[in-house]
C-alpha cells in the first residue's frame, strides 16, 4: 500500500533510506553520500514541507520517494526501497504513485550515479530518458533523467 508519509514516519523512512543507500556508498567508495548523513530532523522537515510517499507492507515502511514541484516540473528524490524488498516492484509502484499525485507536473526529473545500473535500468524502463551527465568528482558522475508523461 502506498500513502502519504507523515512527520511521525521520519525515523522509519530514515532507517530504510540508510539501509538502501549502503550499497550505493560501497559502490562509489563514499560513506558520506547525502542520504546516509541526512538527519532525522531534515527528513521530518521534508515530509512536513513537501510530498513524501511511503510503501507499507505488513505495517512496516519498506520504501519511500520524495517529489517537489517547481513550475511544471517535479523533482524526484530519494527513491528508496528496503534491501529485502528490492526487485519486487516497490520502486516502480512508488514512482507511479508520485506521478499520479502530481497531475500539474508536465515533466519529472531525477538523477542517479553513473555506476548505479539497477537504478538506471528501472528509470529507463519507466520512460525516463537521459538529459545530461554531471561530473561531481573522480568517482562520481550524476546521470540526469527526465520523463514527460503527456
Amino acid at each position: 500500500m502506498i500513502e502519504r508519509a507523515v512527520a511521525a514516519d521520519a525515523g522509519e523512512i530514515l532507517t530504510v533510506q540508510r539501509a538502501a543507500y549502503v550499497s550505493e556508498a560501497q559502490l562509489y567508495g563514499d560513506p558520506f553520500v547525502p542520504p546516509l548523513v541526512e538527519s532525522l530532523e531534515q527528513v521530518r522537515k521534508v515530509i512536513e514541507g513537501g510530498v513524501v510517499l511511503k510503501a507499507v507492507e505488513g505495517g512496516r515502511i519498506v520504501g519511500s520517494v520524495r517529489g517537489q514541484v517547481s513550475g511544471t516540473t517535479c523533482r524526484v528524490g530519494r527513491l528508496v526501497v528496503a534491501p529485502d524488498f528490492q526487485g519486487q516492484g516497490v520502486g516502480t509502484a512508488l514512482l507511479a504513485a508520485l506521478h499520479e499525485q502530481m497531475p500539474e507536473a508536465t515533466a519529472f526529473d531525477l538523477f542517479t550515479g553513473h555506476l548505479s545500473g539497477d537504478n538506471l535500468r528501472l528509470y529507463r524502463r519507466l520512460g525516463y530518458r537521459e538529459t545530461h551527465r554531471e561530473r561531481m568528482d573522480d568517482h562520481l558522475t550524476l546521470v540526469h533523467l527526465r520523463m514527460s508523461p503527456r
